[in-house]
């Protein structure tokens, strides 16, 4: 373990002999330094610091020849000037590890940047630590239960693997992403931390106010490397927030859920400093290095012996091209795919889940079981051709189609209303209390669903609840000869019922 002091946040590791090692900036091209050592020369990705107060941070990235290195700045180079002092600090970017990180927020470097009072007595690490090693991966493939109906039944995540979640603003990405956090430090007693690459202020400091009206804020850590910030430091955020991350799986045994937003500035911004360290760049001017810079995060992200890190990305598909070798590479990774749909969103159907463009590699039967594979796919069809009548339904009606398919368009509707869910999240502002709802009660109210148990009760019954038994006691009126369910849904007895009906 590399150890620091803490004011700045420097390793000891090789203190000694870089303490007298100094260098004189021979070249400044916008983030790119050159540097000449006289003695010894600091090896790759050692820092190095320059300025008065050692406030200008380069990473040395290549060495040129026996007496030169070349680095990237990860802070501005304001006042930096050919010879210039530059001081080897003999180790690694480090990053701040322990339970006192809990609850804070960080920048790339490990200060705080909450306005809370500084961290002391907390061990530091290296950034670049190497993936675990098979021998010590788990070969089980095990589910990572949300407590969200739809994510659960039908797009299920891997424990200790990467799920990429596709959406546009305003959506419901971050509501979704905070019942996640507050789902597994609730309820699975774990750690989330949230990783913001290329993250714009507005947004964080929205977020971290978010978390704490929540209640979330306690078991959580907010990593940030921001929009305005030289593409160096968005480039080693992602790398210092899964330090954090594996000091609670490795050394506390805990699982962790890695949000990361957005795992497509991390290829972005490599593409910015390997542009300007003057690589020849490869197809659509990505970084030749990006395949391997990539799988360098991402295998870090692994379920071990010790515990799980389980990621949960946001992935921006530039000019929704499919083909664009980010997006290709990002692919790879990722074991289920949560695409959320504006429509959906419009029509109050939330968590906005696309339940037929998510999947999961996850969605076996060796690994789910027969019967949640067979359920799912039966959801699936029904849903898709519930889709594929809504043309019909707007030209000639709902009483132009066969019966049969009228009872697939029914069960679709009450369908696609249990797969909503009230959120903890969002109490204060629907006024219904959060449910978390486990596997096998989702499993077993689409299955009843399916079955047309609920055919006689109204589709409002069935909206915004949790366990499907709530339904019942929901379409009751009232105490009294009126309390029985009404018998169809086009003839109901007690339209008041459909007030809060999308």
């Amino acid at each position: 373990m590399i150890t620091s002091s803490v004011a700045t946040g420097v390793p000891s590791a090789r203190s000694a002999p870089a303490a007298s090692n100094i260098g004189s900036v021979v070249s400044v091209r916008g983030s790119v330094v050159d540097v000449r050592f006289d003695g010894y020369l600091p090896p790759i990705y050692t820092v190095l610091r320059a300025g008065d107060k050692g406030q200008i941070v380069i990473e040395v990235l290549s060495q040129r020849d026996a007496h030169h290195v070349r680095g990237i700045a990860l802070t501005p180079t304001q006042g930096l000037a050919r010879g210039t002092a530059v001081r080897d600090t003999g180790g690694p970017l480090t990053a701040p590890v322990g339970r006192l990180i809990l609850s804070r927020m960080f920048d790339a470097f490990g200060n705080t940047i909450d306005r809370e009072t500084a961290l002391s007595d907390v061990k530091w690490r290296s950034v670049h630590r190497t993936p675990p090693p098979l021998a010590r991966r788990s070969t089980k493939s095990e589910i990572f239960e949300t407590g969200i109906k739809v994510i659960d039944v039908l797009s299920p995540l891997e424990r200790g693997g990467k799920a990429g979640l596709f959406g546009g603003a305003g959506v419901g990405k971050t509501v979704l992403l905070t019942e996640m956090i507050h789902n597994m430090i609730g309820h699975q007693e774990g750690v989330s931390i949230f990783c913001g690459i290329g993250e714009r202020s507005r947004e964080g400091e929205e977020l971290y106010r978010d978390m704490k009206a929540a209640g979330v804020l306690s078991s959580m850590v907010m990593v940030f490397g921001q929009m305005n910030e030289p593409p160096g430091a968005r480039f080693r955020v992602g790398h210092a927030a899964l330090t954090m991350a594996e000091y609670f799986r490795d050394d506390e045994h805990r699982d962790v859920l890695l949000l990361i937003d957005n795992i497509f500035r991390f290829i972005q911004a490599g593409a910015e400093v390997s542009g300007l360290l003057g690589q020849m760049p490869s197809r659509l001017g990505y970084q030749p290095t990006m395949g391997t810079e990539l799988a360098g995060l991402e295998e870090r992200i692994a379920n071990t012996d010790t515990g799980a890190i389980t990621s949960i990305q946001a992935v921006y598909v530039p000019a929704d091209d499919f083909t664009d070798p980010a997006a290709v590479h990002t692919f790879s990774h990722l074991s289920a795919s949560i695409v959320l749909s504006r429509k959906r969103a419009s029509e109050g159907l939330f968590p906005a889940v696309d339940p037929l463009q998510s999947n999961s590699k996850m969605a076996t039967p060796g690994i789910v079981g027969q019967r949640h594979y067979a359920l799912a796919q039966e959801i699936r069809r029904t849903l898709a051709q519930y889709a594929q009548l809504k043309d019909i339904i707007a030209m000639l009606g709902l009483e132009q189609l066969s019966t049969q398919d009228r009872n697939v368009v029914e069960r679709a509707r009450r369908l696609e209303r249990f797969l909503t869910q009230p959120f903890v999240t969002t109490e204060q502002f629907s006024g219904l209390a959060g449910k978390l709802v486990g596997l096998e009660d989702a499993l077993d109210g689409c299955e009843r669903i399916l079955a047309d148990e609920f055919k006689d009760y109204p589709e409002s019954a069935l909206y915004m609840i949790g366990k499907v038994d709530e339904a019942k006691a929901k379409a009751e009126p009232g105490p009294g000869p009126a309390s029985k369910p009404a018998a169809k849904p086009q003839h109901r007895v007690a339209p008041v019922l459909d007030v809060h009906e999308p």
